[in-house]
């Protein structure tokens, strides 16, 4: 069999100068409390706080990135449990699935994947030899027993992984019992939702025109209006600032953003609830409900999250049958300087407004991203986001953001992550990452060794917490 270890210096630099000081620097910060700030667990689990079914179910089946590789292999999503749209059969035999999982382990190697799932099965269950098809059954039977126990329920988990605050995301119109239920637990202040207005200013979806009057209806406001629609909009805000929300987060497919008159607006809102909007409209109207937001985040203090630049459900034949986030969304090109300067215009001069810029379009970088936070009070840059999560992406990203945006001017780490377990794994890669890029400045007498230690600490712990308001 063979042996499962995880080698202390992994991710540092092979240079031996740079390797002992990226140790002393991880030294320091590796046990900081973890701050996941961003992510997309499922509340649930901790308002009930009920034990998880069985390794599949946890493993595989909420874990794009694990079933879009076997998927890419000629695995179909009906192999691997995946529920279709329409109800036809589908596998149920878990521990069938968790085999073929096991069998194709090897399609993992050299991905990031590969260094979270290796983390959980050694940190988190203990295990000393590597999943292979001869072990699936030794850990799919070690795993279920140990996810039995009082030790793997959600909120235990919590506290061993020292996770001090955790956020999920939340559409407008969700009713947020689970974080209702939260309350006087002791984990209200450790787990809190974010606001994800998606559902309601999306006009290409196709319930857009019946999200609309259901919020109307959740807040009792006329959302047939300009004026009862954003002042429904601002009272969701606050349900959610109730749950504990400090920010929210926005996953358009571009970064547009305007600012038109009033009249203008009114009339684009009433075509998009008439479903007789253009394409160009109905991206405009977005630009336009990203610079509102922005206003009411200057208004009630929340800190805004733009995910831009993602091209959702690529696969339409899978979106047919599956539904959406099935491992289909492709990174597009993306462009920041001209689309966001209607936003930048009238709100990016404002110190205390809070906004957060991702990117799946490492391109702008250099030329786009670091410039508008290395200027704009309000920017600040997100780190390294979904197929960038990982060594190689984190690294390009310090190195061509740092010389402009310096390190002040982006936020520390998020994990934005269903796949709980892994959360500790993902945050440890981030930390050796950062150290390792901070022992290169140190070796080369670009930084001395106490501000490297700061640094550390700070893109540790305090940026993430200052930038979301922690």
């Amino acid at each position: 069999m063979t042996v499962l270890s995880l080698h202390p210096d992994r991710l540092f630099a092979a240079e031996p100068q740079q390797r002992d000081i990226a140790r002393r620097l991880y030294a320091e910060i590796k046990d900081l409390p973890i701050i996941s700030p961003h992510g997309h667990t499922d509340p649930r689990w901790f308002a009930d706080n009920q034990n998880w079914d069985n390794a599949t179910s946890l493993f595989l089946l909420p874990d794009h990135y694990v079933f879009r590789m076997l998927y890419s292999q000629g695995i179909s999503l009906e192999q691997l449990g995946i529920r279709r749209k329409d109800g036809s059969p589908v596998e149920t035999d878990y521990r069938k699935i968790f085999k073929i999982f096991a069998e194709n382990y090897h399609l993992f190697r050299g991905t990031p994947s590969r260094m979270w799932l290796d983390s959980v099965f050694h940190d988190v269950f203990g295990f000393k030899v590597a999943l292979t098809p001869d072990t699936a059954d030794q850990y799919y039977d070690q795993i279920n027993a140990a996810l039995a126990t009082e030790a793997y329920k959600p909120r235990a988990l919590l506290d061993r992984f020292n996770i001090e605050v955790i956020a999920t995301t939340e559409g407008a119109l969700n009713d947020l019992r689970h974080h209702a239920k939260l309350k006087g637990s002791g984990y209200e202040k450790r787990v809190i939702t974010t606001f994800r207005p998606d559902d309601v200013v999306d006009a290409d979806l196709a319930d857009f025109a019946s999200n609309v009057a259901k919020l109307g209806e959740l807040t009792g406001q006329d959302t047939q209006s300009w004026a009862g629609y954003l002042q429904a909009l601002r009272i969701r805000r606050a349900a959610f600032r109730d749950h504990g929300a400090t920010a929210t987060d926005h996953g358009h497919p571009t970064a547009k953003t305007a600012d038109l008159p009033l009249k203008e607006a009114e009339a684009l809102f009433a075509k998009c609830l008439a479903g007789t909007a253009s394409q160009d409209e109905t991206e405009l109207f977005r630009g336009q409900m990203l610079t509102e937001m922005a206003g009411m985040s200057l208004e009630d203090g929340m800190t805004m999250q733009i995910h831009p630049g993602a091209h959702r459900n690529h696969n339409q034949v899978i979106f047919d049958r599956f539904g959406a986030d099935k491992g289909a969304d492709i990174p597009s090109p993306t462009e920041y300087v001209s689309n966001l300067k209607p936003l930048l215009q009238k709100y990016g001069n404002e110190a205390g407004l809070k906004i957060i810029l991702f990117t799946l379009d490492e391109t702008t970088y250099a030329r786009e991203l670091a410039p508008l936070a290395g200027h704009y009070p309000a920017l600040k840059l997100g780190p390294a986001w979904w197929f960038h999560d990982s060594p190689e992406g984190m690294l390009r990203f310090r190195h061509q953001v740092t010389e402009t945006a310096g390190f002040y001017n982006t936020v520390g780490f998020n994990d934005d992550t269903r796949a709980f377990l892994s959360i500790p794994a993902r945050h440890d890669v981030a930390r050796r990452i950062d150290c390792r890029f901070l022992a290169q400045l140190v070796a080369e007498h670009r930084l001395n060794e106490d501000e490297a230690h700061q640094l550390a600490h700070d893109l540790t712990y305090r940026l993430a917490k200052q930038a979301y308001q922690l």
